[in-house]
C-alpha cells in the first residue's frame, strides 16, 4: 500500500509520538500534532531532503502536499521547490495520519483533547496503543 518509503516515516511518525507521551508530554493532547512534528525538523539539509524526496518519489510527495494544504487550507502554503520544505511538510501530514490511525478507538486520547497531557493520562494512551 505505501511505499517503502513512507513506510518507514510512517514508523518514524508513530515512534515520535510515542517518545513525545513516554518522555512526559505536557501541553494539551489538542497540540499534540504540532508539538512533535511542527516544532522541529524531520530533515535538515537539501541534500538529504533531495536524497529522501528522490526515496518517497517526488511526485507523489508534491501531489499529496498540494492535495493536503487545499483540502485543509484552501491554498498551497508549502515553496514546493524547496526540497527542505517538501520533505517536511510530507511528514507533517504523515504525522497527521498516523496519530488519527494510532488514536482510532483509543477513547481515553480524544476524552482528554481539550485537557494538559498528564502522566497518568498518557500512561492510559499508551496502554490502550499497546492494545
Amino acid at each position: 500500500m505505501y511505499n517503502e518509503k513512507e513506510q518507514a516515516m510512517r514508523e518514524e511518525a508513530k515512534a515520535a509520538i510515542i517518545e513525545a507521551l513516554e518522555n512526559g508530554y505536557s501541553g494539551y493532547y489538542c497540540d499534540l500534532h504540532h508539538e512533535v512534528f511542527n516544532t522541529d525538523y524531520y530533515i535538515i539539509g537539501t541534500w538529504r531532503a533531495k536524497e529522501a524526496l528522490k526515496e518517497y518519489d517526488i511526485w507523489d510527495a508534491i501531489e499529496k502536499v498540494q492535495t493536503y494544504e487545499k483540502e485543509n487550507f484552501g491554498e498551497i502554503y508549502t515553496n514546493l521547490s524547496d526540497p527542505e520544505k517538501l520533505i517536511n511538510a510530507l511528514y507533517y501530514i504523515i504525522g497527521e495520519e498516523v496519530l488519527h490511525e494510532m488514536m482510532d478507538g483509543v477513547e481515553v486520547f480524544w476524552d482528554n483533547w481539550d485537557y494538559e497531557a498528564d502522566e497518568e493520562t498518557n500512561a492510559a494512551i499508551l496502554e490502550a496503543i499497546k492494545n
